[in-house]
């Protein structure tokens, strides 16, 4: 039974919209996509062209896509930024927001590279791995800026491979919205540390052989080692003690207790590995 015989007009336009929402949650048209025509999502859903055009009224009403005239129909970031589009400023305004954020990368981030090493499709592995070229090709070049901008377009992409409508949803708004910070730090640390970009290179290479090779288990632990190794770098610019990937708990108890021996009531200025933490927040 086609979508034109379970429902009457008003029906099938629900369906459709249904349908193209779908596509918007899970990636397949991604912000700054344009949708395919009219004429090819009716032969798609099998409706009417006026069907189709109905559901993309509604979904422009909304914000989710914009008309272009003469250019066709586009889909806006109005998803990337509507769940989170007050922690830009907010960020930018208080810098302790920053260290929660690494905390957060670490667990989201390695949760989408393990679900992208189990559902990639053959096109996720292709991109997967046109961005990985593309890292090594700027490594070569050393051209530190393209090389931080890829690193966060691959990060992106191994988002949209895990195939998790809300793991994508929290990694292109969140981290969307920080990705500004994201690319500059991750400059910044290429530039800071002579080492560094060779790092984080083979970080990446390890990472992505992982997910290509569909070994779950190891993508996760090579994404959580890369964002550990970025956080343990910042941390020796400003004077953390050396520690292992998995010892962030034990840090901030340390510093936590050592504030407070040093500030009555355990107030103060932040202390200096407090910013270093917001720093790392921001690159990788």
């Amino acid at each position: 039974m086609t979508t034109r015989d379970r429902a009457g007009p008003r029906g099938r336009v629900e369906t459709v919209m249904r349908q193209m929402e779908t596509s918007l949650l899970d990636g397949t048209w991604r912000a700054g996509a344009k949708l395919p025509s009219e004429r090819v999502l009716a032969l798609e859903y099998d409706v009417a062209r006026n069907t189709v055009r109905e559901a993309i009224q509604r979904l422009a009403a909304r914000g989710l896509v914009q008309s272009r005239p003469g250019a066709g129909v586009f889909v806006t970031d109005q998803l990337r930024t509507g769940f989170a589009s007050p922690w830009g400023q907010l960020v930018a305004d208080h810098p302790a927001l920053r260290e929660d954020i690494l905390e957060f990368r670490r667990v989201l981030e390695g949760a989408t590279a393990y679900f992208a090493a189990l559902r990639a499709s053959d096109e996720d592995l292709a991109r997967i791995r046109a961005l990985m070229q593309e890292l090594e090709r700027t490594r070569e070049a050393d051209d530190k800026a393209a090389e931080a901008d890829t690193d966060a377009k691959l990060h992106e992409v191994i988002a949209q491979a895990s195939h998790n409508a809300m793991f994508l949803h929290l990694h292109t708004s969140v981290l969307g919205v920080l990705r500004e910070h994201i690319t500059i730090n991750g400059t910044g640390l290429r530039v800071q540390n002579e080492d560094a970009p060779d790092q984080l290179l083979l970080q990446h290479r390890t990472l992505c052989d992982a997910i290509v090779a569909r070994r779950p288990e190891e993508a996760r632990t090579a994404m959580q080692t890369h964002i550990d190794f970025v956080r343990t770098r910042v941390g020796e610019e400003i004077g953390w003690p050396e520690s292992g990937p998995t010892s962030g708990d034990a840090q901030r108890a340390a510093q936590a207790r050592n504030t407070a021996r040093k500030v009555p009531g355990g107030r103060g200025k932040k202390p200096a590995a407090r910013a270093g933490r917001a720093n790392a927040a921001k690159v990788g």
